[in-house]
């Protein structure tokens, strides 16, 4: 069978590719730690659960749910985000409900972009960027994180000739998966760039609420970002709701129309039922405990973990954000080889850099979602390899 030459120009999709190499070590009896994939290790909290079920048995939510989502999930949505970051959004014209972030994230391009024209991409990224240009004929052009920028793109590097072809500027912070948060004068010069360019910011913010000193930002809270982007949430992370696939879109109103003309085209919409569990999981102090409580968490393995690794000579920085830490390889080591020995000398599975892009060389991700006494077990394997 001959598939279409998009299918040929993605590489293999990078956590399915880990997940494959962790099964066939899991079956050669191997007692495997991962800490490679991003998937929080505890449940989704039982009041959403909960909430979830009661809507579940709806009869009214056992139909196609078309469109936006329901007012309520969006009016939920509204007050959440008045109350976190200050930003004020229309129900009806500036929120659209998601089958989480990564699929509206992986349907823009399909609305905006012509075969020939260009998108930024962060690299290192989530593929998802890079895959979705690649899906609507365009070209992924990289913008390298460096670290000794702290792994903000420079956007005045980027060739006259990209830019006159650009559509969407892609943007993660925090960001996975250097873990890098970005600063209110960066988010400024993003504006004042896409104006002056004719760019579309599309800006994910699945991990705005992963953080453990300072709050990150919301690109909506920079003045004119509404004018020019859209941003991208996911209850995903927040509330342990992986599996759950619900997120939502705001920001520009003519940028969620073509996104929505697209999504009218291939789904249905998210299923009731669960934009009623993420009502409540927005709202209510059951949820904001659940939060504080799981911030503490990740903040004491980011802790754990972090000062570990150091002490047995692997150079790191202590993330701000995020549950990811990035890490630098053992010196003449690819993050491919750094990551294969992990996994075959003793059970460790980390994801290698060079799978979030060329950038990524050199570092390997290393994902805090599993509990601390298996994590701290990974560790003291970790020590025993002889690099």
């Amino acid at each position: 069978m001959k598939y279409a030459d998009r299918i040929n120009k993605l590489p293999p999709y990078l956590f399915a590719e880990i997940d494959r190499k962790k099964k066939a070590a899991i079956d050669r009896g191997v007692d495997i730690i991962s800490l490679g994939v991003g998937d929080p290790d505890l449940p989704t909290p039982a009041h959403i659960v909960k909430a979830g079920q009661t809507a579940l048995a709806k009869a009214s939510n056992h139909q196609y749910p078309f469109g936006a989502g329901l007012l309520s999930f969006r009016q939920a949505i509204v007050s959440w985000t008045k109350k976190r970051f200050g930003v004020i959004l229309d129900p009806a014209s500036e929120i659209y409900s998601l089958i989480g972030s990564k699929e509206g994230l992986g349907h823009l391009p399909l609305a905006f972009v012509n075969p020939g024209e260009v998108t930024l991409v962060p690299d290192p990224a989530y593929p998802v960027y890079k895959n979705a240009t690649l899906f609507a004929g365009g070209e992924p052009y990289f913008l390298p994180l460096k670290e000794e920028r702290g792994f903000l793109p420079d956007l005045q590097a980027i060739p006259a000739a990209i830019l006159a072809r650009a559509k969407i500027l892609f943007l993660n912070y925090p960001n996975n998966p250097v873990a890098a948060m970005a600063p209110r004068a960066f988010l400024e010069d993003v504006v004042a760039f896409a104006r002056r360019h004719h760019l579309i910011v599309a800006y994910d913010n699945a991990y705005s609420e992963m953080y453990y000193e300072e709050p990150p930002l919301s690109f909506l809270q920079i003045p004119g970002a509404k004018d020019v982007g859209i941003e991208f949430h996911s209850l995903s992370k927040t509330f342990n709701m992986t599996g759950w696939r619900i997120g939502w879109v705001c920001g520009n109103p003519e940028l969620i129309k073509g996104l929505a003309a697209i999504k009218d085209s291939v789904d249905s919409g998210a299923f009731q039922a669960i934009q009623e569990a993420g009502l409540a999981a927005l709202e209510g102090a059951e949820s904001e405990r659940f939060v504080n409580d799981m911030r503490a968490l990740y903040k004491r393995r980011r802790d754990l973990f972090v000062d570990a690794m150091t002490d047995a000579g692997w150079t790191m920085k202590r993330p701000s954000a995020t549950f990811y830490v990035w890490a630098h390889t053992p010196k003449g080591l690819s993050s491919t080889e750094t990551a294969g020995r992990l996994l075959d000398e003793v059970g460790v599975v980390c994801t290698p850099g060079v799978g979030f892009g060329p950038s990524g060389e050199g570092f390997v991700r290393f994902a805090l979602s599993v509990e601390e006494k298996r994590m701290m077990e990974a560790v003291e394997r970790i020590k025993k390899v002889k690099w």
